[in-house]
């Protein structure tokens, strides 16, 4: 099933091959998440807050309603980034040394699930989960049922203190500690093409019905955006950043974008 098919354009058959490629654009941003500092006559890329001895990862989970028979409305993602969490984040971000979102669909326990993930202290984090709890945008969703629950990490304990705690053990070393530096770029990419999109003149929604229709037209328009932008803008640069050295596709295949 495909979500957006532009004029003129096949469907891509071998999804694989597109969610690898897809995949490639996660690299491009994180070169401007961190300032640059000096430490012993170099340049380190790790702001000094990182090394805060209490800091660790926390998950804020928001676990959606999936009825069996219909899709995931990934149009909520956007509605609780832009309505629940970007407030938050725009209050606490100077006490957030990095923060990124993850979005996944399945048929399983977790089932759709978007989460807000950031590295701060315990106290940073138990003040971020008390006003995500705040929200009346929140709250209304979890009424309708559209929201089954919202899980926070226990701040009583820090569980995941390293910088690379929650990349991929099967990347590289190096990569799994410079990740959260792109990955954090890659969700204010997107974060910020929701507010672009949020204030285009489109009429602003008046209760939840109309909120979640708004919602799904802004993930229409930023859905054509990377699949008409998307080629050049991010897997082309990303590409030209690392030497236009081919990437191995589905284990096989070299690819340059």
């Amino acid at each position: 099933m495909n979500r957006f098919v532009l004029p003129g354009v096949k469907p891509l058959r071998n999804y694989r091959v597109f969610l690898c490629a897809a995949a490639l654009l996660l690299l491009a941003f994180g070169s401007g998440c961190a300032p640059l500092t000096r430490a012993g006559g170099g340049i380190r890329l790790h702001p000094e807050s990182l090394e805060h001895p209490r800091n660790g990862w926390w998950y804020a989970g928001f676990h959606m309603n999936w009825p069996e028979g219909t899709g995931p409305a990934w149009s909520t993602d956007l509605l609780i980034a832009h309505r629940v969490v970007a407030p938050v984040l725009t209050r606490f971000e100077s006490n957030i040394v990095l923060w990124r979102f993850h979005r996944r669909a399945a048929r399983d326990e977790a089932g759709h699930r978007f989460s807000f993930i950031f590295y701060s202290t315990p106290e940073t984090a138990w003040k971020v989960y008390a006003a995500l709890d705040s929200s009346a945008v929140l709250e209304d969703l979890k009424t309708a049922g559209i929201v089954l629950n919202v899980a926070f990490d226990d701040t009583n304990k820090i569980t995941r203190p390293q910088i690379e705690d929650t990349s991929d053990r099967h990347w590289s070393e190096p990569l799994q500690k410079s990740w959260p530096y792109f990955i954090m770029g890659v969700s204010r990419t997107w974060l910020d093409l929701i507010e672009q999109f949020a204030n285009d003149g489109r009429p602003k929604p008046l209760g939840l019905d109309a909120m979640q229709a708004f919602y799904r037209d802004i993930d229409e328009s930023i859905g054509t955006t990377w699949m008409k932008e998307g080629s050049h803008a991010f897997l082309h640069h990303l590409n030209a950043v690392f030497g236009y050295i081919p990437v191995i596709v589905n284990g096989k295949y070299p690819v340059r974008f």
